[in-house]
């Protein structure tokens, strides 16, 4: 036994996983109790409150075994007091580190007694995903914090000497009462989802990723404070070998799976699709655990991904289930799914990670993940273009030239085809604006139907972070990667799974996310990501040693549904009942008539595309009349 083993069998088990978190500064909340029902699925199992000063903290906690004293929260230590929500994964090694001595095995003592220690400094040693607040009796300080990719939200509503945070935006729009921010619901329908601090309601702002607050609780001064970068990561060029990345990047995978599994002392489960990205989780965490639970999504309509799964399941022994969706009760639970994020959603595979949340939690409360491997390692159709152009500065003949076929082309149904993938290129190709290029090679809704806005968009800080990374002297495939981490990833992907299994009281964990994969990724040649059209090129490489044959060169799905369809029958009354009543909000945003003329078909528009606008659109007005 070596000496960390050794110093945790003298510990008094501890286990915090998932939590909800709130406080408030200068603020009197009138009802304790509305604070812990809205974050009651968040942690059923504890609720606490502590006022100290002018701050109200409050904190509930779903323990997963041990509920002893020495793991409530709010948790205090040598003048330092602390709400927190995450888990600290290599919280044991620091405690080694540092030699701290405690008995208690608490990640979140761990945190107290690292700042102690180091400050706030002590974010950069912390491999974890987080949000928390932390103060200083002594200064009468408030840090509020986040990890470095974002997967424990954190939101703060600021007015004068004001401030208020929450875990969820739906509680802490219940308490606050924020006035709608129609320019931000604009950018919200372009872009498709909120971009970085930005919330549907006026002083109210998302904490970012990799930022802390440093408020001084006498004066209300409040500094945002970034304490992790990205974008310096994509500066560093990765001087290793093929080989060498390889054997690297398998050494830390299995660390960071290895980490996700040791720091649970119930079942582990995986989510597994017919994709390389969980089927290497997958098989490193079987390889780690016996008994591994693993769960297939498979929906009527789609492809079915659940055969390619079901041979990952065979090959390592795991205990298989196929969560087989119907969607027979989507009409009566949509509302519900999107309702559940607190503000619009756009993204409709919100729906399917609702359905496989809910079936995983009836056996087990910890499930893996394979989030960030996409934005990491270059993972989407629509990246390889830009590993051999520079579509962010597109030479004048290449956007004439794309802007004319593409407008005499036919309009692209078929989502995986070839033809599909060249019209949108094109597509993209024809633009010279940034945000046009970035949105019509992402989201891909409102691009090209500028004159139907009403409420024009302004898309100032996503203009602003475009020109600034297209100024690095980085390739366009780093600069569009980058962007996706901070766009997409942070604002939509982790979001949704966040949302989705938090409903049901059940913690995700992502092992791409790790602080060493964050580090090591970025700086990987582009040849290393896009090789030819393939797309993951080290990660299917790797996966060779993991994976059956027939899942090596699948191309990328993530949850397919048939959106299509269901615009046209499942959910067609429900959307229309939102949709075409006289009393919309988004005709404050848009032209009610393009709408209209979009369920009638009469705008030139493929099918998919049609389909994600509505539900766009539909996901505000269900927001908006249900708050």
């Amino acid at each position: 036994m070596d000496e960390l083993d050794q110093s945790n069998s003298k510990l008094v088990k501890t286990i915090d996983y998932m939590c909800g978190i709130f406080g408030s500064i200068n603020y009197k909340i009138p009802l304790d109790r509305q604070i812990f029902d809205g974050l009651w699925h968040r942690g059923p199992d504890e609720q606490n409150q502590k006022k100290v000063d002018n701050l109200t903290l409050y904190h509930t906690r779903l323990a997963i075994q041990d509920l002893s004293v020495s793991g409530q929260q709010p948790m205090e230590h040598n003048g330092l007091i602390i709400i927190f929500n995450g888990e600290i994964y290599n919280h044991m090694e620091l405690r080694l580190k540092f030699g701290f001595k405690e008995n208690s095995n608490s990640d979140t003592l761990t945190l107290l007694m690292l700042f102690e220690l180091l400050g706030i400094n002590m974010l950069e040693e912390l491999d974890g995903m987080f949000a928390f607040a932390l103060y200083d009796l002594k200064n009468r300080r408030l840090f509020l914090a986040r990890d470095r990719s974002g997967k424990k939200p954190l939101y703060v509503y600021s007015k004068g000497e004001t401030i208020v945070f929450s875990s969820e935006l739906n509680i802490l729009y219940k308490i606050t009462h924020p006035e709608i921010d129609y320019a931000s619901l604009s950018d919200y329908l372009y872009l498709g989802h909120h971009y970085r601090k930005s919330t549907p309601y006026k002083l109210v702002s998302e904490l970012e990723n990799g930022h802390y607050l440093k408020i001084d609780t006498l004066t209300g001064l409040c500094e945002d404070i970034t304490w992790f970068k990205m974008e310096t990561s994509y500066k560093v060029e990765n001087k290793l070998c093929y080989e060498e990345t390889i054997s690297r990047l398998d050494n830390i995978l299995q660390k960071a799976v290895n980490s996700r599994i040791d720091s649970s002392d119930l079942d582990v489960g995986s989510f597994l699709s017919g994709g390389i990205d969980s089927g290497i989780i997958t098989a490193m965490a079987a390889q780690h655990t016996s008994k591994l639970k693993t769960f297939t999504v498979k929906i009527n309509g789609s492809f079915d991904e659940s055969v390619l799964a079901e041979k990952v399941a065979q090959k390592y022994g795991t205990n298989h289930t196929v969560v087989e969706i119907d969607f027979l009760e989507l009409e009566n639970d949509i509302e519900k799914i999107l309702i559940n994020h607190g503000e619009p959603n756009s993204d409709n595979s919100a729906i399917p990670s609702y359905y496989v949340s809910k079936a995983a939690k009836k056996h087990i409360t910890v499930v893996l993940n394979g989030d960030g491997a996409d934005e990491l390692f270059g993972g989407y159709r629509r990246y390889v273009p830009f590993k051999y152009m520079d579509f962010f500065n597109p030479d004048p003949i290449t956007k004439i030239s794309s802007k004319i076929l593409s407008s005499i082309l036919p309009v692209a149904n078929k989502k995986q085809s070839s033809y599909t993938y060249l019209y949108r290129l094109l597509k993209f190709a024809s633009y010279s604006d940034l945000i046009k290029i970035y949105c019509s090679a992402s989201s891909d809704l409102f691009v090209g139907f500028e004159d139907q806005f009403l409420e024009k968009p302004q898309m100032k800080a996503i203009t602003a972070d475009l020109t600034r990374i297209n100024e690095y002297p980085i390739s366009s495939l780093k600069k569009i990667l980058l962007m996706d981490f901070e766009s997409m990833l942070f604002g939509r992907l982790l979001p949704k799974m966040d949302i989705a299994t938090m409903a049901h009281s059940l913690e995700g964990r992502s092992p791409f996310l790790a602080k060493e994969v964050l580090e090591f990724a970025p700086g990987l040649k582009d040849s290393y990501k896009i090789k030819n059209i393939q797309t993951k090129f080290v990660l299917r490489d790797l996966s060779k040693k993991y994976l059956p044959p027939d899942l090596i060169n699948q191309p990328k799905r993530g949850f397919e549904i048939p959106l299509n369809k269901w615009v046209d029958n499942e959910l067609k009354d429900i959307m229309y009942e939102y949709l075409l009543v006289t009393d919309t909000l988004y005709s404050k945003l848009i032209k009610k008539e393009f709408i209209e003329n979009l369920i009638s078909r009469k705008i030139k528009i493929s099918d998919e595309r049609r389909a994600k606008i509505l539900f766009c659109v539909f996901s505000l007005e269900v927001w908006y009349k249900n708050l």
